[in-house]
C-alpha cells in the first residue's frame, strides 16, 4: 500500500485534486484566530523508510561505528550500542540521531490533523540541510532529499544539474514535487501551509559557501558572506575565517550592509521566495505555500525585510508573514515588515500565572499583561499572533508544569539544570495542562500546538523537546533512563494519550463553533476575580461569552455582576445556566474552567 501511495503522489503532482484548492485570499483575515500546528519534520512520522538518511549523510555518524536509524519507539534517554561507542554521555551523542520523519509521513497524517481541528501547519525548515533541524540549509530552493520519495535519485539529479543561483538553472527534484503535492493535499482539506525562512545564515554545505571555500576571494560568491580573512596559499595553515551566527561556525552569516542582506544573496532569496509561493509561475499562488515564519528576524536589517515583505504581498496578497521575535514586535507590523509574530509575551505570562508557584503572579497582574499586549497590537493584529505555549526552542508545556519557578525557557533541561524533572506528568499535573490549553483555546490570538502536545508528549528543552511523535497503535518502550550519570527517574509508560487528544479536539471544536472565541474582544471582570481566579468577558456583536479559569487546587464560587443576557450554555458540559437578578453564580472546579456562551 505504501509503495502505491508513493507512486501515486509523485505521478499526481501535476494533476488537480478532486477537491479543488481554494483561490488565494486578498488579505490575511483567513488567519485571524485560527488553530495552528507546528511540525518538526524529522520527528513527525516516517512514511517511507527507504528515504531514511544514511551514515554518510549524517555529520558525526562516523564517530559511531554501526550507526543506524534510531528505533522510533525506543526509550528516549536509552543509548543504543553504536552511540555508546562514541561516549557514555547522552548529550554527546543525541544530535547524531535520525528517526526518518518525512513528507510522505506528513501526508499520511493530514486526516489526523483535520480531525484534531488544525487549520494551518507551520513547518520547521524543510530545505536541504545535513542536520536534523535543517537550520543549516544547503539550499533554499530544494526540499531535503531525505524528506522526499527518492533520496538517492534526487542527489544524483542535483549532481548532474549544474545549478547556480540563477533560477533558470533550477530543476524540480522528486522531493520538491512531493512538497507541492503535500500543499495540494493540505489545501484540499482546508489546511494552510507556512514554512520557515532561515535567511540570516546558511550552512557550510550551502552551494555558494562551498564555492567560497574552494575558490576563496576568486569565487563568484565571495561577496555573499561576512569573510574575516582569506586563506594564504603560500602558508601551510588555513587562514580562511568568517562570521558565524552567534559565533557558530557551522552557520556562516550572509553579508549585510545598511540595507540588510547584500545583492546576490538578496536576489537568490527573492527568487527562492517566488518559487515556493507560485511554483509554476502562472500568477496564481494557490498552488504554493500560504506564508512564511522568519527565523531570527531581528538579526537582519529592516530595509531588507521591507523589500522582501513587499515581494511576498505582490506574489500573494493573502500570504501571512510571522516573525520570530521574543518581545514586543508591534512596531514591525506598523512598519509593514510582518503581519504577526510568535507571541512569547503571551507564553511568559501564561507560565507566570498558571505554572509558577513561588514566583507566580496574581490574576490581576496577569490581566494587566494581557491588556498590555492588546494595547500594543490592537485586537485585529493580536488575533493573528501565535498564542504559543511551547515550541522546538523551549521545553514542552507538560514538562514546564513539572519544573515551575524558572524564567520562561531558562534552566529548561538537565544539561544546564541537573535538578530538572524529566518524568511523565501525573494526573494532577495534566489537569494544569488542560486548564492552560482551555485558556489558550478560548482567548484572543491564534493558538498553535507544538506537535505531540495533544498526544501527551513531554520533554525538556532541545533536544528533549524533539522526541519522535507518539502515534496511536505504536507500542513504545517505557521511559526509565535518565540522561545524567548517577541520576534516576520513575519508570513511565509512554504512548499516545487518546483522552488528552479528545480534550484538545473538543476545545478546538468549541472555538471554531463560536466566533466570539475566535474574534471577540475581551475584558477581565476584576470584581469577580481573586488571586487564583481569572474571569473574562468576550463580546462579538450580540454574542457574549464568560470564561472562568481557576488555578487553585480548591473549587471556587464565582459571582459575575451586570450580566445582560438571561441565559447561557455551558458549552463544555452542554448544560444551561440562567442569570439571577443580572448576575451569574457558578462554581469553578479545582484547577478547572467554565466556558459560557449566551443562548440569545
Amino acid at each position: 500500500m505504501r509503495i502505491f501511495l508513493i507512486g501515486f503522489l509523485i505521478a499526481s503532482v501535476a494533476i488537480s485534486c478532486v477537491r479543488q484548492a481554494p483561490k488565494a485570499e486578498q488579505n490575511t483575515d483567513w488567519a485571524s484566530g485560527i488553530v495552528w500546528y507546528q511540525i518538526f519534520p524529522e520527528r513527525f512520522n516516517n512514511g517511507d523508510p527507504a528515504n531514511d538518511p544514511t551514515a554518510d549523510e549524517v555529520p558525526g555518524a562516523d564517530l559511531q561505528p554501526g550507526w543506524q536509524i534510531h528505533p522510533w519507539t525506543s526509550d528516549w534517554y536509552k543509548m543504543q550500542p553504536w552511540e555508546k561507542k562514541q561516549s557514555d554521555r547522552f548529550y554527546d551523542v543525541v544530535f547524531t540521531r535520525r528517526y526518518g520523519g518525512d513528507l510522505i509521513g506528513v501526508i499520511e497524517k493530514l486526516d489526523y490533523l483535520k480531525e484534531l481541528g488544525v487549520e494551518a501547519i507551520y513547518f520547521n525548515p524543510v530545505f536541504e540541510a545535513p542536520s536534523l533541524h535543517k537550520y543549516d540549509g544547503s539550499s533554499y530552493h530544494h526540499i531535503d532529499n531525505n524528506f522526499g520519495p527518492d533520496a538517492k535519485g534526487d542527489m544524483q539529479r542535483l549532481r548532474q544539474a549544474n545549478e547556480t543561483e540563477d533560477p533558470s538553472t533550477w530543476i524540480w527534484t522528486k522531493a520538491d514535487s512531493l512538497f507541492l503535492q503535500l500543499i495540494k493535499e493540505a489545501h484540499a482539506r482546508g489546511i494552510k501551509i507556512v514554512i520557515d525562512g532561515v535567511f540570516n545564515h546558511t550552512g557550510t554545505e550551502f552551494f555558494a559557501f562551498q564555492d567560497v571555500i574552494k575558490n576563496q576571494q576568486n569565487s563568484h560568491y565571495a561577496h555573499w558572506y561576512s569573510v574575516v580573512s582569506w586563506d594564504d596559499p603560500t602558508t601551510p595553515q588555513n587562514e580562511f575565517d568568517y562570521k558565524g551566527w552567534w559565533g557558530v561556525k557551522t552557520l556562516p552569516e550572509l553579508k549585510e550592509d545598511e540595507n540588510g542582506i547584500v545583492d546576490g544573496p538578496r536576489q537568490y532569496i527573492f527568487n527562492a521566495t517566488r518559487r515556493w509561493m507560485d511554483p509554476n509561475g502562472d500568477g496564481d499562488p494557490s498552488d504554493g505555500i500560504d506564508g512564511w515564519r522568519l527565523d531570527v528576524a531581528e538579526e537582519v536589517a529592516k530595509p531588507f525585510w521591507k523589500e522582501w515583505y513587499a515581494l511576498v504581498k505582490k506574489v500573494n496578497p493573502g500570504a501571512i508573514v510571522v516573525t520570530e521575535i521574543w518581545h514586543d514586535a508591534s512596531g514591525w507590523i506598523k512598519e509593514n515588515l510582518t503581519d504577526a509574530t510568535m507571541n512569547y509575551m503571551f507564553s511568559r505570562a501564561v507560565m507566570e500565572f498558571f505554572i509558577n508557584h513561588k514566583m507566580a503572579i496574581s490574576a490581576e497582574e496577569f490581566a494587566k499583561k494581557m491588556n498590555d499586549i492588546k494595547e500594543r497590537y490592537g485586537l485585529k493584529n493580536l488575533n493573528l499572533l501565535w498564542s504559543m505555549l511551547d515550541s522546538h526552542d523551549t521545553d514542552r508545556l507538560a514538562s514546564m508544569i513539572l519544573n515551575p519557578d524558572r524564567g520562561y525557557d531558562r534552566e529548561a533541561g538537565p544539561r544546564d539544570n541537573p535538578q530538572y524533572v524529566v518524568r511523565k506528568p501525573n494526573q494532577d499535573e495534566r489537569k494544569i495542562q488542560k486548564l492552560i490549553v482551555a485558556f489558550q483555546m478560548t482567548f484572543a490570538g491564534a493558538p498553535i500546538i507544538y506537535y505531540g502536545d495533544e498526544a501527551g508528549m513531554w520533554g525538556a528543552d532541545d533536544p528533549d523537546d524533539r522526541k519522535p511523535m507518539t502515534w496511536p497503535g505504536m507500542k513504545f518502550d517505557p521511559e526509565s533512563h535518565h540522561p545524567l550519570p548517577g541520576k534516576t527517574r520513575p519508570v513511565d509508560e509512554n504512548g499516545f494519550d487518546p483522552e488528552l487528544f479528545n480534550f484538545y479536539k473538543k476545545l478546538i471544536q468549541i472555538r471554531q463553533q463560536h466566533p466570539v472565541l475566535k474574534q471577540g474582544d475581551f475584558q477581565f471582570i476584576s470584581q469577580s476575580m481573586t488571586n487564583d481566579l481569572l474571569v473574562i468577558k468576550r463580546v462579538l456583536n450580540e454574542q457574549q461569552a464568560y470564561l472562568v479559569f481557576n488555578r487553585s487546587p480548591e473549587a471556587q464560587n464565582v459571582t459575575i455582576p451586570d450580566v445582560t443576557a438571561s441565559s447561557f450554555r455551558d458549552v463544555w458540559h452542554n448544560s444551561q445556566v440562567k442569570t439571577d437578578g443580572g448576575q451569574l453564580k457558578l462554581a469553578a472546579p479545582a484547577r478547572g474552567f467554565v466556558i459560557l456562551i449566551n443562548d440569545e
